[in-house]
């Protein structure tokens, strides 16, 4: 069922997205200059670099979750563009700054989610809280998780949503090595049909699915 549903999804989409002479700066700093990268439809790729070299930086432009000062970044699906307001609808995102809704209880959380970012419509809520590991814990608050606890959730609200483009923010940020090996066999199940970018501070376990390398040395031009 699943499977049939995958290949439904990837006839329909054949994202492309383009980072056009982007540039960041805080204050006076530029973070980075001159950016330019394609992604198409389906590739995997690890954005590399030391803590602040600005990949978390460009992966937030790339969201739309901050404003560039100068270039853009466009979403194309079968050479037609999606407007700004829109672009939300293709994307899930999993990150440290992420917030998730701290009186919620899990299942509360999952529900709420499901309202903004549907899942995969293969997957009830039931099977979404099974999924994410955490089923023990559906009616505790989320302020009462721990660290690992909440990256985890994150993790499963961003792989198991009905999006085709997936962004990873250094995604084995406080998981232990058991559910460091339930990421990768949730991306290998749940994300393999989907555009996938990860930031990495090069923790290969966070980016082993990946094909395509890039480091933020080789993208930071003029700086």
């Amino acid at each position: 069922m699943l499977l049939l549903y995958i290949k439904q999804i990837q006839l329909q989409q054949q994202i492309i997205i383009q980072v056009n002479n982007a540039g960041k700066k805080f204050g006076r700093e530029w973070i980075f200059r001159n950016v330019n990268l394609e992604i198409t439809h389906g590739e995997k790729i690890v954005i590399l670099g030391l803590n602040g070299s600005g990949k978390s930086t460009l992966l937030q432009a790339m969201t739309g979750y901050l404003a560039l000062n100068e270039g853009g970044v466009s979403y194309t699906n079968r050479q037609q563009k999606t407007e700004d307001e829109n672009q939300y609808k293709l994307i899930s995102l999993a990150s440290p700054y992420l917030e998730l809704v701290e009186d919620f209880t899990l299942q509360e959380q999952i529900e709420h989610a499901c309202i903004y970012k549907p899942f995969l419509k293969t997957l009830n809520i039931a099977q979404i809280i099974e999924l994410s590991g955490l089923s023990a814990h559906k009616n505790k608050y989320i302020k009462l998780f721990s660290s690992g606890m909440k990256q985890r959730l994150k993790l499963t609200l961003a792989i198991l949503a009905d999006t085709p483009v997936l962004f990873l923010d250094e995604p084995t940020t406080n998981l232990d090595a058991t559910v460091i090996d339930w990421y990768k066999e949730m991306i290998t199940k749940y994300a393999m049909h989907k555009t996938i970018v990860v930031c990495s501070n090069s923790l290969k376990d966070e980016y082993a699915f990946c094909d395509r390398i890039i480091t933020m040395e080789n993208l930071k031009i003029n700086k």
